[in-house]
């Protein structure tokens, strides 16, 4: 199985849940392998079932498997830092404090690991204040600049920008891939990301100069009957995406 990323080739790269193992092939195939894919260790009711799935998961899409909190869950974040540890993925998504940790647990710099910072309304500033604990308590608000500094202190790879309400940020957002392109961090775009304004959220990261940029595209191309992601909803992701970075 490989450990490197297929997408550290590419400038882009889908992050997409799947909604079973046929479902994460499926998108995969559907994403011509730019894409990785999110399987939510809250559906687990231990570390143990969790890998025993995971794995089964990771070779079939040659482990392009992405260990998620769910919702950002920071009550999720020991869990997911020890089953990156077992299961060594190319992705994991954690909360601002639970970086450092998975990174230990991981014992290599490969795999992806983003760190979870939130929008405040004031464009520069970040709320980092996402773990189990400092979400209860007052909000921690810093620079973007600091924020970034602080992951990569961590061994953090990325900030996932959540939960971002599709444009609803915008400014907020511009100034994130700014800082993001001048400490040459990657960004994870994340929440009401759709179809519609997936375009213009890469735009402003490309045109930022982000050097990688993996945007999260979940609900809202998920098929609520079956809970699989619609692979031609990923095909129409990855046309854009070709469009775009070119």
């Amino acid at each position: 199985m490989t450990l490197m990323p297929n997408f550290y080739r590419d400038r882009v790269c889908l992050n997409v849940l799947a909604g079973s193992k046929e479902n994460a092939r499926e998108i995969w195939q559907a994403a011509e392998g730019h894409v990785l894919v999110g399987v939510l260790s809250k559906n687990y009711d231990s570390v143990a079932s969790a890998v025993t799935d995971m794995r089964d998961y990771a070779a079939l899409i040659d482990n392009a498997l992405s260990v998620g909190l769910g919702a950002g869950d920071p009550n999720q974040s020991a869990m997911v830092s020890t089953i990156a540890g077992q299961l060594q993925p190319q992705h994991v998504n954690q909360v601002f404090t639970g970086v450092a940790t998975s990174r230990a647990l991981l014992g290599q710099r490969q795999t992806v690991v983003n760190g979870l910072i939130s929008p405040t309304g004031r464009p520069g500033m970040v709320k980092i204040s996402t773990g189990p604990l400092s979400s209860q308590a007052p909000e921690g608000i810093v620079p973007i600049a600091t924020a970034i500094a602080l992951l990569k202190d961590m061994g953090g790879s990325s900030v996932k920008y959540f939960p971002m309400g599709g444009l609803k940020a915008v400014e907020e957002f511009r100034a994130v891939a700014k800082a993001c392109a001048e400490q040459d961090f990657w960004l994870e775009p994340t929440g009401g990301i759709d179809l519609d304004n997936y375009a213009a959220i890469l735009q402003i990261a490309l045109e930022a100069g982000v050097s990688k940029i993996i945007p999260h595209i979940y609900s809202s191309i998920i098929d609520k009957a079956s809970g699989n992601t619609r692979p031609d909803d990923v095909r129409a992701l990855l046309a854009m995406t070709k469009k775009l970075v070119g």
